[in-house]
């Protein structure tokens, strides 16, 4: 009896300690299986920020290349308007220009025949003074 005693012992022992590597196989099964969803969600998160830091990247990147553009078309506008502008402006302060060179060139000419009319005239003047005082001189001779 002793020996069935052991015999049943040594049953049991044995049954426990498959039992103990089996759990032992499913508990490391188990953790393997949740290492490898934790890994893979991991993973997972990581490529879905990625794509969608991408897909920001490119959408920003369009949007300022077409604000930049609508700047640029804005700026060449203006310059172009200015350019037009500052054009005007110089063909009118020509012409403003031009006009007063020929307002002077009057005057001046205008003041030239006048001082050589006042002149001619001052002279002439001079001269019937001259005539005036040679005949009040024959008069006074025949008187």
């Amino acid at each position: 009896m002793n020996d069935i005693a052991l015999d049943s012992r040594t049953g049991v022992s044995t049954d426990m300690t498959r039992r103990k590597k089996r759990n032992g196989r499913a508990l490391i099964l188990f953790a393997c299986l949740w290492l490898v969803l934790i890994s893979s969600g991991i993973y997972g998160a990581k490529w879905y920020t990625d794509r969608i830091q991408q897909n920001i990247s490119a959408s920003l990147e369009r949007q300022t290349a077409s604000q930049i553009t609508a700047m640029q078309q804005t700026y060449e506008a203006r310059m172009k308007e200015l350019e037009t502008n500052y054009t005007a402006d110089i063909a009118d302060l020509g012409a403003k220009v031009d006009a007063l060179n020929e307002l002077l060139t009057f005057t001046k000419d205008n003041a030239d025949s006048k001082t050589d009319n006042s002149n001619k005239l001052y002279t002439q003047l001079n001269e019937v003074k001259k005539q005036l005082n040679e005949l009040q001189k024959s008069l006074e001779v025949l008187k």
